[in-house]
């Protein structure tokens, strides 16, 4: 689990509910029943980040909702990463797919080795 500082602060706050309702309908178009690969994704995402958009970890340097390493990573996905939970979750979803090939899977190694 990573401790995971939070930057967010007035007009910024983060909004884990809207960003679980944009990654469910995302979760389809990438090939994926929501009913039975969200709730890996909410559980990998409530670990990493708490679904928060601007979290931080200081230590590794990781940024956003997937904790991309590092942040800047996530320009590859649109031009908001640093503000974007779309944005994040676009390249949070490519990286799993390219990776694991589906979030039970990258559950399962987050699990295994405490990181996915």
């Amino acid at each position: 689990m990573l401790l995971v500082s939070y930057t967010a602060t007035g007009s910024r706050m983060a909004r884990p509910r809207v960003a679980r309702r944009i990654a469910w309908r995302m979760v389809r178009r990438f090939g994926w029943r929501p009913r039975r690969q969200f709730r890996f994704l909410n559980r990998l995402w409530n670990r990493e980040s708490s679904w928060n958009k601007y979290a931080y970890n200081p230590y590794s340097g990781a940024y956003g909702i997937p904790q991309a390493m590092p942040g800047s990573k996530m320009a590859s996905a649109g031009r908001h990463w640093r503000s974007s939970a779309r944005t994040q979750i676009r390249w949070g979803l490519r990286y799993i797919k390219g990776r694991y090939g589906s979030p039970r899977a990258a559950w399962r190694h987050e699990c295994a080795y405490g990181w996915y």
